[in-house]
C-alpha cells in the first residue's frame, strides 16, 4: 500500500434557518473568512453528531463511549458478571482505573477528564478480574492495589480500538501511552456567502388565560441564520490501519465515516428549525500526496444574486480542477454525487461538475467505487 492515502471529502450543505452550532451567548456560531461574516458549525459539533450517527449502522457494544464516568460503568460491569456486591465492585473498579494512572475526580467513581473507550475495551478489563473478584473484594484497599497492578489492564486501553476511537483518536495528557492518534481531521464548516445573524422573537400562550387576561405567559428570543454551507474532511488511510491494525477494518472505517459525515447534522434547536437537510453534493478525492481543503473557492463570497448552491458547486469544480492542474498532483480517485442536474454552461454546474470530478453518482455507487479503489490499494494492486 502507499505510504500515505487520504481521503478528502467535499460537502455542499444548504441548511435553512437555524442555529446548528450556539456560542457562548446562544447564538449560532460565526467566523470572518475574506472579509465578511459568514455563518460556521465547529469542527466538534459535526464529529460528534457523526458519531453519534455510526450507532444507526454499528452495534452500540462495538463503539466507543466518552465519559468521565469509566469507574462506575466498569464497576457496572463486574457487578453484572461475578457475585460480589455494588460496593466491592466499585472498589475493584476504582483499584483497576487507578492501576493505569489515570487521575481520579472530585466526584466519587469520576476520572479528572474525559476518556473516550471502546465498550468492548472496559469488557476486556472486566475479564481480567470476573474469575478473581470475590478474592479480590476480601482484601484491603492497599492489597487490592498492590493485586491489581500486576493486571494488564492499561493493555486493554492500547488495543482493540473500536472504529471511533481510530477515526477520531484519544489524548490522554498525563499517560501518553494510551494516546491515539486522530486518523481523521475536520474542517470547521463555513458557508460560502455572507450571512448575517438573525432573531426570532417568540411568544408562548398561556392556554388556561381567563378571557379578560392579556399578554403573552413568556416571550423570548432565538438567534439564527441560514446558510449554503462547505464541509470538509479528511482521513488518513495509514494512519487509520495502523490504529485497527487491519486493512478490511480501515476500509470499512472510511465507508462508515463518509456515510455519516455526509448524513448526519448537529442537533442544536432542531425543534425549534426543523433544520434536518442532505448535502446537495457529496465528493470524495483519493490522493497520495497530502489532504487538500478547497475553501479557499469561497473566500470570495458567493453573491446573493444568482443560485447559491449552483454558484458554489461551480465555484468547487474550478477550484478543484485549477489546483490539479497548476500543482500536477493526480488524484488517484475522483467521484462525485450531487443533485443539480446535468445542467449546462447557462442553467447548471452539470457539466463543470463532470470535468472536474466525473460522472455524476449516487451516494450508494459513490460508497461502493470508493470502497473497490481503496481495497485495490491495499492489496497492492
Amino acid at each position: 500500500m502507499t505510504d500515505r492515502l487520504y481521503i478528502d471529502v467535499h460537502i455542499l450543505q444548504t441548511v435553512p434557518p437555524a442555529n446548528l452550532n450556539r456560542d457562548d451567548n446562544g447564538n449560532p456560531k460565526e467566523a470572518y473568512f475574506g472579509g465578511k461574516r459568514r455563518s460556521r458549525v465547529s469542527s466538534q459539533a459535526w464529529k460528534r453528531a457523526t458519531r453519534l450517527h455510526f450507532a444507526e449502522s454499528r452495534d452500540r457494544q462495538e463503539l466507543a463511549t466518552r465519559t468521565k464516568r469509566i469507574a462506575s460503568q466498569l464497576a457496572k460491569g463486574i457487578a453484572e458478571r461475578t457475585p460480589v456486591s455494588a460496593e466491592d465492585a466499585q472498589r475493584i473498579a476504582d483499584a483497576l482505573i487507578k492501576a493505569t494512572g489515570i487521575s481520579a475526580g472530585k466526584k466519587e467513581g469520576d476520572t479528572a477528564y474525559l476518556l473516550f473507550y471502546g465498550r468492548r475495551q472496559l469488557d476486556g478489563i472486566v475479564d481480567l478480574v470476573a474469575d478473581t473478584a470475590a478474592d479480590l473484594a476480601a482484601l484491603d484497599a492497599k492489597a487490592l492495589e498492590e493485586a491489581v497492578k500486576a493486571l494488564p489492564v492499561k493493555e486493554q486501553l492500547q488495543t482493540g480500538h473500536p472504529a471511533d476511537v481510530a477515526l477520531f483518536g484519544r489524548m490522554v495528557a498525563d499517560i501518553p501511552g494510551l494516546n491515539v492518534d486522530a486518523a481523521t481531521q475536520v474542517a470547521h464548516a463555513i458557508s460560502t456567502h455572507a450571512a448575517e445573524l438573525e432573531f426570532d422573537y417568540y411568544t408562548a400562550v398561556d392556554d388556561e388565560n381567563t378571557a379578560d387576561e392579556t399578554g403573552a405567559g413568556m416571550i423570548g428570543t432565538i438567534g439564527f441564520n441560514s446558510a449554503t454551507l462547505y464541509r470538509y474532511a479528511t482521513v488518513g488511510l495509514h494512519q487509520l490501519r495502523e490504529n485497527l491494525g487491519d486493512d478490511k477494518a480501515a476500509v470499512d472505517a472510511v465507508d462508515l465515516f463518509v456515510d455519516s459525515f455526509a448524513r448526519s447534522m448537529p442537533t442544536g434547536y432542531g425543534n425549534s428549525f426543523a433544520h434536518r437537510t442532505r448535502p446537495s453534493l457529496v465528493a470524495v478525492v483519493v490522493r497520495a500526496d497530502q489532504p487538500v481543503n478547497l475553501v479557499s473557492a469561497y473566500e470570495n463570497p458567493v453573491p446573493a444574486s444568482r443560485g447559491i448552491v449552483t454558484e458554489s458547486a461551480r465555484r468547487l469544480a474550478g477550484e478543484f480542477a485549477t489546483a490539479t492542474e497548476q500543482w500536477g498532483d493526480e488524484p488517484l480517485y475522483v467521484a462525485i454525487c450531487h443533485t443539480l442536474g446535468p445542467g449546462t454552461d447557462s442553467d447548471g454546474p452539470g457539466r463543470e461538475l463532470a470535468d472536474a470530478f466525473g460522472a455524476n453518482r449516487t451516494f450508494t455507487a459513490l460508497r461502493d467505487g470508493l470502497r473497490a479503489a481503496l481495497t485495490e490499494r491495499v492489496n497492492g494492486n
